[in-house]
C-alpha cells in the first residue's frame, strides 16, 4: 500500500511531461510535412 504513494505521483508527473512533450511537437511544426520525407526516402539508394 505504501509503494502508491510514490507510484501514483510518478505515473502523473510522467504523463505530464509525455503531454508537454507532444504539445511541444506539434507547436514546433514537427508534424507539419509528412508526405514529403516518405517520398524522399526511395531516392536515398546509392545504387
Amino acid at each position: 500500500m505504501q509503494i502508491l504513494f510514490l507510484l501514483i505521483p510518478l505515473g502523473v508527473v510522467l504523463m505530464a511531461a509525455a503531454g508537454a512533450l507532444l504539445v511541444w511537437a506539434i507547436r514546433s511544426g514537427q508534424y507539419e510535412d509528412l508526405d514529403s520525407v516518405a517520398g524522399r526516402m526511395p531516392d536515398d539508394d546509392p545504387r
